[in-house]
């Protein structure tokens, strides 16, 4: 039996921070970090089930086309993630009367929407990019048993070894999104396939200087020319290692598919990128 001190469970039967029940969350998930995002998601469903709002986490359940999805924001930053999968994964798997583990396992399939900026030259603002691949910078898996059975160790000694990772920053861990899931966006479709950083923070944790100098100036150069086996570092964002690896520890299915707003190279951005956001989502939905 899992302690209540360890899944708190509100008087009113939902998960602690999500503040959902677990008839209120389908099987089908599309996950965003921006709350508004998800009426605009919802915007697209046949009909509306419920809603449900606490802190950053707004939900909206629903059927497109007769899919029950729920569209879920999961805030800023890798340790929502942490606390949005878990919170998921319990609500399926969880008996919230006794307590106890399900002995039937439900398996989610979870696609997240978000931006990212690009880090090379051919991901220009307006690309759909999907995460096969996602470097954590943020350390969110190094606390789970199981962290190096979803990982990719070579991976992970050829990047450290060739970028000359900061010496103080936690151990990046390298996994790959659910290959079904990814074979969903193809590239005929539009959608581009690439290997996505995920940092911890927005600005020092991207290599971008505004006040404070950085620890590793030359961290995004040695980034954009790293390759191995054929893959080349695309893209930084902050959730989609998270994502991805706690997905496969929990035996769910997830990906991340985000809409280039900024190329870092060019040094460029678009602050009117909502249009091709909106553009976007419907595209997901119907692979979902």
């Amino acid at each position: 039996m899992i302690p209540a001190s360890e899944l708190i469970i509100n008087e009113d039967g939902s998960v602690f921070h999500l503040h959902l029940r677990p008839e209120q969350v389908a099987d089908k998930l599309i996950v965003c970090g921006d709350p508004g995002r998800v009426s605009m998601i919802a915007s697209f469903f046949d009909s509306i089930e419920c809603e449900v709002t606490s802190r950053e986490f707004h939900t909206v359940t629903g059927t497109f086309r007769g899919k029950r999805i729920t569209a879920l924001s999961h805030g800023i930053g890798p340790d929502n993630i942490d606390i949005v999968m878990t919170e998921l994964d319990a609500l399926k798997n969880v008996d919230f009367q006794t307590r106890e583990i399900k002995t039937r396992h439900t398996a989610l399939q979870i696609v997240r929407i978000g931006t990212c900026g690009g880090l090379q030259p051919d991901c220009p603002e307006g690309t759909a990019l999907v995460s096969d691949w996602s470097i954590g910078f943020d350390g969110v898996l190094n606390w789970y048993a199981g962290r190096d059975s979803v990982s990719d160790p070579d991976f992970e000694r050829a990047l450290t070894s060739f970028i000359g990772y900061p010496k103080h920053a936690a151990d990046p861990y390298v996994v790959r999104a659910d290959d079904e899931m990814i074979a969903r966006f193809r590239t005929e479709d539009g959608f581009r396939h690439g290997c996505t950083v995920s940092a911890v923070g927005f600005y020092g944790p991207q290599g971008r200087e505004v006040r404070l100098p950085l620890a590793s100036p030359l961290l995004n150069q040695r980034l954009m020319q790293f390759e191995y086996q054929g893959h080349r570092i695309t893209n930084y964002e902050m959730e989609s290692a998270a994502l991805a690896g706690m997905a496969r520890l929990l035996g769910h299915k997830a990906v991340t598919v985000c809409l280039v707003i900024a190329n870092r190279v060019a040094k460029r951005s678009n602050t009117g990128y909502k249009g091709g956001m909106h553009d976007l989502v419907p595209q997901v939905l119907e692979r979902l």
